[in-house]
């Protein structure tokens, strides 16, 4: 399993409620996500440099994960649903990572 995993805050004054609804809608409008899943920071407790939203996306192959990136990229339903939700984030606290089940089959 891929996960990629993203980190980010949110601009000031925007709804963390709005927000969470518009991503929802956009990651289950891509069809190569097996399983996401939407956390916030709790108490405060994060590393300084890490946003307060944290989003993981979880991707059968690398090639699904290419996949999905391409649909984000060109399809116009996509970027429409994209573009709504992107309005809330901060894009300088945006941080992206890119992790696998260990130990897996490229392990072995």
């Amino acid at each position: 399993m891929n996960i990629y995993t993203i980190y980010a805050d949110l601009k000031e004054h925007t709804n963390p409620k709005d927000f969470v609804t518009s991503m929802t809608k956009f990651l289950k409008n891509i069809p190569q996500i097996q399983k996401f899943r939407i956390t916030r920071m709790k108490l405060g407790f994060r590393s300084s440099n890490l946003g307060e939203f944290r989003i993981d996306m979880e991707f059968n192959s690398m090639q699904d994960l290419d996949d999905a990136m391409e649909k984000v990229l060109w399809n116009q339903d996509t970027i429409d649903n994209h573009c709504s939700f992107d309005k809330f984030v901060d894009a300088d606290s945006l941080d992206h990572f890119l992790y696998r089940d260990y130990p897996d089959e490229q392990s072995k």
